[in-house]
């Protein structure tokens, strides 16, 4: 009997439960779980909800959860307004939507919070879910200082630097990275690289991270580049970067070798500025001292600089350093310095040399010098000699002139020497062929002649024009303009000239060519006037003759109308044929008066 009242007990509180559930309903709310968004944009939580049974008080409401408090910030019933309450941090800036959507504006990092929204439905009871607002800033991109103090000492634990971003939210992360390569993130000042991190929030809201850098450097970082990333998210899970410029570190380390160099590639010649430098594989450079046969001599920053040398600066150099770092080091360098020279050129004779035509002469030269050289003599251009011996035989007037011997060292660019001569050549004049001289259209020539002679010679020509005299080199030209008479035309003209040696002449003929034109051309002339001057003379007196016989023979016919008077003196008068022409060529006005001549009727 006991247990079929136990059964039937625990029917009735089934029964009972199952009739409370559907009295009661259920709630189920909806959000997003994540609202993404940048700083300073606005923000849009959206809330919707069901209820099993209809309700018609039910009231929507929006909660923070900050610092362990719950706060509302707005709540809405179903057919009512929104309202929002003003004990938040988001006061002013939140709005409800008729969705139930909570709207954020102008969000800030600190907005980055918990909100529940939570719905009550009456006898259905309540229900809410949380979404997380996740607020994105990128940040400037990264700085990197050196420490205060510049020495960083090789084996020892030291600042390298501090890799700062500022302005950005939520906290980035800082990579190191030495000659491309990450370093590790290590924390643990008793590693030899680590790492020390810190973190300031600006009262914008945003944050700013620094990372201090420590190592033990070695030798080799002194030309190590050090650098540094900013990595950050951003919305939809990106991961971005940016990247610092570049550094090197100033690092101490002491000197092992020394190296003393010439800072010259080639030959050093005198005359010339020679710098020569000291320096040690260690850093600061020490103090450095020069010497020159062990005697001290002044340098400046580890340079020796020497001004025009000479060969007496030539010898033996050596640098001393001292790096109390390192005292057991050997830091010293040698340069033994040659400076290559050429002595002046002596030419032998000294003096200028004055020689009669067909005389010889000769010079030697001679030089020294620091190296292998060679001894050439020169006129222009023109090599003549290359052993330092110039010998002239039959010596002609295009000798003379300028001679110039040059010493040379092959081996050494530009290390040369030289010295000239003059020759000079007396003797009788030398008149060179002369050019043919043409006619020009006004029947006038002109003739040069060129001559070498020294001392100057003078110059006489066989027919008289206008001359003028002019130096070419080393000779002497008179050019004479004068009437091309046929005499000058057949015979040519002679050039003759003298000094106190001798004398010489030529005969300049005119060119043939020219000759012939223009003496055609002035007999076609001449023998055109007179022939047409004949010409018509002859047609005027044939003319006349037909006309007398033509009045004859009409008269005899008596057909002739004219007056007795007219008629008698032709018929009485006696017709003289016999008519003289007379030609002068040279008078051609004489020759013009005859053709206005008329025959006498005498």
């Amino acid at each position: 009997m006991d247990g079929i009242a136990l059964r039937r007990t625990s029917l009735l509180c089934t029964l009972l439960l199952c009739a409370l559930q559907v009295c009661s309903g259920t709630v189920t709310v909806m959000v997003s779980p994540k609202v993404e968004v940048y700083k300073g944009q606005t923000a849009k939580l959206p809330c919707t909800y069901t209820v099993s049974q209809s309700s018609s008080n039910t009231v929507v409401e929006w909660f923070i959860e900050e610092q362990g408090t719950r706060k509302r910030v707005a709540f809405r019933s179903q057919d009512g307004e929104g309202k929002t309450d003003e004990t938040h941090p988001l006061a002013g800036r939140v709005s409800m939507e008729q969705d139930f959507t909570l709207t954020i504006s102008s969000v800030q990092p600190s907005d980055e919070l918990s909100f529940s929204c939570q719905v009550t439905a009456g006898l259905a009871g309540s229900a809410d879910a949380v979404t997380l607002l996740k607020v994105f800033f990128a940040p400037e991109k990264p700085e990197l200082t050196k420490p205060s103090s510049q020495a960083i000492s090789v084996g020892l634990s030291s600042e390298i630097g501090t890799c700062v971003t500022m302005n950005g939210y939520p906290q980035p992360r800082i990579i190191w990275f030495k000659n491309d390569q990450p370093l590790p993130e290590v924390k643990d000042k008793k590693q030899k690289t680590y790492i020390i991190p810190s973190l300031v929030r600006e009262a914008s809201g945003l944050l700013t991270f620094k990372s201090t850098l420590y190592m033990h450097p070695t030798k080799a970082d002194k030309d190590s580049v050090f650098y540094c990333t900013v990595e950050y998210s951003m919305p939809e899970g990106q991961i971005k970067q940016k990247k610092s410029d570049p550094m090197t570190i100033n690092l101490n380390y002491p000197s092992e070798k020394a190296t003393f160099t010439l800072l010259s590639s080639s030959p050093v010649k005198e005359g010339d500025n020679v710098t020569m430098k000291c320096e040690t594989d260690g850093n600061p450079q020490p103090e450095i001292e020069f010497f020159k046969d062990q005697k001290s001599i002044p340098g400046q920053a580890g340079v020796l600089m020497l001004k025009s040398v000479k060969r007496a600066d030539a010898g033996l150099y050596r640098c001393t350093a001292t790096d109390f770092d390192n005292l057991d080091a050997d830091l010293s360098g040698e340069i033994n310095l040659t400076v290559h020279y050429i002595d002046p050129v002596s030419v032998t004779p000294v003096k200028p040399q004055v020689v009669m035509l067909g005389d010889k002469v000769e010079w030697q030269c001679k030089t020294k010098a620091s190296a292998p050289h060679t001894v050439h003599w020169k006129k222009g251009s023109q090599v003549l000699s290359q052993d330092g011996i110039l010998s002239i035989h039959d010596i002609t007037y295009d000798k003379a002139g300028m001679y110039m011997c040059v010493g040379a060292v092959p081996s050494v660019p530009g290390l040369t020497a030289q010295a000239s001569v003059n020759l000079t050549v007396k003797g009788k004049p030398m008149i060179e062929n002369p050019v043919p001289g043409e006619v020009g259209k006004d029947g006038k020539v002109t003739l040069k002649c060129s001559v070498y002679s020294s001392p100057a010679p003078q110059f006489t020509w066989k027919s008289s024009g206008t001359e003028s005299l002019s130096l070419d080199g080393n000779k002497w030209v008179s050019t004479l303009t004068l009437q091309a008479t046929p005499e000058v035309v057949k015979d040519g003209v002679t050039c003759e000239a003298s000094n106190e040696h001798g004398k010489d002449s030529k005969i300049i003929a005119v060119s043939q060519k020219a000759d012939i034109d223009n003496t055609a051309n002035r007999a076609d002339k001449q023998q055109g006037g007179s022939g047409g001057v004949v010409i018509a003379v002859v047609v005027c007196v044939l003319l006349l003759l037909l006309l007398v016989g033509l009045i004859y023979f009409l008269n005899k016919r008596s057909k002739l109308p004219c007056g007795k008077k007219d008629k008698k003196e032709v018929a009485t008068g006696e017709v003289n044929n016999d008519i003289v022409v007379e030609m002068k060529t040279d008078k051609p006005n004489e020759q013009a008066g005859l053709l206005k001549k008329r025959p006498s009727t005498e």
